[in-house]
């Protein structure tokens, strides 16, 4: 493994929940100005495809996580920006309901459900 490789892979076993492939290159380059943007990318490609990390699409793009992390479903608000997490139990009564109405089984981890926060929402209605 290259010295990049190592720095890379440190950063994203330092940081907690999901980083950007752009904040990842931010925080690494900080450290080791030499690594390409391009080094970043096949990284996280070769550690998805190991299974060590996962993505989502959200809103801002797409944003990796240790694959250990990936059982919830991403909630993002429209509005303010706001994300939050729904468990796959919670998220449940919604799998079961496209399998049963459409037999599709959805992946509710890979993209983020767009909607309108609980803040965001009472705002809107109080503007109504």
């Amino acid at each position: 493994m290259t010295p990049q490789r190592r720095a890379i892979v440190a950063e994203i076993m330092r940081t907690q929940g999901h980083i950007s492939p752009m904040a990842l290159t931010k925080k690494v380059q900080d450290e080791m100005p030499g690594v390409n943007a391009s080094t970043i990318y096949r990284t996280l490609s070769t550690l998805e495809e190991a299974g060590v990390l996962a993505h989502a699409h959200l809103e801002s793009g797409a944003e990796y996580h240790r694959a250990e992390d990936a059982g919830h479903v991403h909630l993002a608000c429209s509005r303010c920006g706001t994300e939050d997490d729904l468990s796959l139990e919670e998220a449940e009564a919604l799998q079961r309901l496209l399998e049963h109405h459409r037999g599709f089984t959805p992946d509710l981890t890979h993209f983020a459900i767009s909607g309108l926060c609980a803040d965001c929402r009472r705002a809107t209605e109080a503007t109504a």
